[in-house]
């Protein structure tokens, strides 16, 4: 069953004793990463910018939270970046990872819950990477419409976007090349400790690894088969039945369906509902255990219209509210107690 409940995550935190998610319950710390070479399609490294301008300081600062922007990371991208292998601007996306890990690795040695706005999903590799470094025995909830799986030599495009996990994995390093710019980090998480929500469109490479490794996924197909909240029992049962420890949530928008999220790189008909989505991180947020989260994926330049970019960057702003804890009970900061009718007629009669 599904974890649930102020008390419950009590009793979590309590669990987890000295490890890193323990003292970071009331502070949030938002981190901008403006990055699209990972991807063939510019415009996404807006995605920060237009996710802010949504609203996002302001809802979080609406719930219990200390809320601190950090701004956005500068990243250098090289002018001579060869492909190798077919991987595209593989220096450049290994250095703003590498950038990424430390800044990540950082807020979270700090003491922060942190949120991660993209910029493509090849960042993944820095901020999966830079929590791993402080929280080594994380888990990963992976949202998407792709499985991002592919190595250099599955990926049909070369995209390394399409390629983060597989840096990750420790069973996929003898099928991992040495690619330039990505000396800095080793594969850190076993496949045990992955699940992916949301998934339709995945290559034959992916497929196979997926199937060989034994690693939990649900597919669209799965979520309308058994429910979502089936889906998230079994997927929290998975990741934290043995151990409770941190999760990190990487939810890429494109994960719902277009006519919801429509200024994205790569939409996939079918996806998620708007009640589905939120669902995910409503239970992810029970656990009590989120310590890192992603949003990717958001790009404006692709929005046909004003419209659709605030339809797909609100959005984004409610995944990261509601896996902070943002209900629809309704979201407000805790008060101790309402004054009563008779004591406000008094104060007014003096």
């Amino acid at each position: 069953m599904a974890l649930r409940g102020p008390l419950i995550r009590a009793l979590l935190r309590t669990q987890l004793g000295h490890t890193c998610q323990q003292s970071r319950a009331q502070s949030v710390a938002v981190l901008g990463a403006p990055f699209s070479r990972g991807q063939k399609r510019r415009g996404v490294e807006h995605g920060p910018k237009v996710i802010r301008d949504a609203g996002l300081i302001e809802r979080l600062s609406t719930l219990d939270y200390s809320v601190h922007d950090f701004g956005d990371l500068n990243f250098h991208h090289l002018e001579k970046d060869e492909p190798y292998m077919d991987v595209k601007f593989p220096r450049s996306v290994g250095g703003a990872n590498k950038m990424l890990s430390g800044a990540v690795s950082r807020a979270i040695g700090a003491g922060h819950t942190l949120v991660m706005l993209g910029g493509d999903h090849s960042l993944a590799i820095g901020s999966v990477g830079g929590h791993a470094q402080q929280c080594p025995d994380l888990c990963v909830i992976w949202v998407d419409a792709h499985a991002d799986i592919n190595t250099p030599m599955t990926s049909p495009s070369g995209n390394l976007h399409g390629q983060p996990v597989a840096f990750m994995l420790k069973e996929l390093q003898d099928k991992m090349p040495d690619i330039p710019g990505f000396s800095w980090t080793k594969p850190f998480l076993s496949s045990r400790d992955l699940v992916y929500i949301g998934l339709r469109d995945v290559d034959p490479g992916e497929y196979h690894i997926l199937k060989d490794l034994g690693i939990q996924y649900f597919t669209m197909r799965d979520i309308d088969r058994l429910g979502i909240q089936r889906v998230m029992e079994v997927t929290l049962d998975h990741l934290l039945a043995r151990k409770q420890r941190p999760i990190h949530l990487s939810f890429d928008i494109d994960a719902f369906d277009p006519s919801l999220a429509p200024a994205t790189g790569t939409p996939v008909n079918g996806g998620l509902t708007y009640r589905e989505g939120i669902y995910i991180t409503e239970e992810i947020h029970n656990t009590g255990l989120l310590s890192v989260m992603d949003l990717v994926e958001v790009n404006p330049v692709l929005g046909a219209n004003p419209e659709a970019v605030e339809t797909t960057a609100s959005l984004a702003v409610d995944v990261i509210a509601s896996s902070l804890g943002q209900t629809r009970e309704g979201a407000h900061a805790s008060i101790d107690s309402i004054n009563s009718a008779k004591n406000d007629t008094e104060q007014l009669c003096l």
